[in-house]
């Protein structure tokens, strides 16, 4: 067997191609408005579909008064934590986009990912939080806490950015060129 991370990285892809179905999903809060955002994030769903499907499940924010105070802040976003957790079991594997997480590359991603693929895990679940952040509840929950960036970015674009970097993933995975 190989050693280093390009034996995990190609074990890994063996797994992948032994019959484990691989499979993201992205849990959202909030929707996507702009049209040119939907279409990206698609392009990437639809990339994905034969190596790792990508689904996304999107709960919509919720109402935040004018002006609220820091402990309404974190009472929105434990609800919108509440909505999300309902899509996990214990034993699931979550990803946090969160700005206080991580920073991580492309290939810290790939590394990451297939680490866990060689010990069992096949689905990955990543969350992205309301324009608050995420409660404390998701962040307790979460497995990983990545930063997609030090810049902050609206919570639809770094769906659109996740997306991208999951594809991304794969092919470094894979060892396979990426091409746009």
């Amino acid at each position: 067997m190989a050693s280093g991370l390009g034996g995990i990285i190609l074990l890994a892809a063996s797994v992948c191609r032994k019959g484990r179905a691989m499979k993201f999903t992205l849990l959202a809060i909030g929707k996507i408005k702009e049209k040119w955002m939907r279409q990206g994030i698609e392009e990437y769903v639809k990339r994905l579909k034969p190596i790792a499907p990508l689904e996304i499940i999107a709960q919509d924010e919720e109402k935040m008064p004018e002006n609220p105070s820091p402990a309404m802040k974190e009472r929105v976003m434990e609800k919108e934590g509440e909505k999300m957790l309902k899509y996990l079991s214990d034993d699931d594997c979550l990803v946090l986009l969160d700005l206080r997480g991580d920073p991580m590359s492309s290939e810290g991603l790939a590394d990451w990912i297939s680490r866990r693929m060689v010990t069992g895990t096949s689905h990955f679940y990543f969350m992205i939080g309301g324009p608050y952040g995420n409660g404390k509840n998701i962040q307790h929950r979460a497995d990983l806490k990545i930063s997609i960036s030090a810049m902050t970015f609206t919570h639809q674009m770094a769906r659109l950015i996740l997306s991208e970097q999951l594809y991304r993933a794969m092919k470094i995975i894979r060892h396979e060129p990426y091409h746009l």
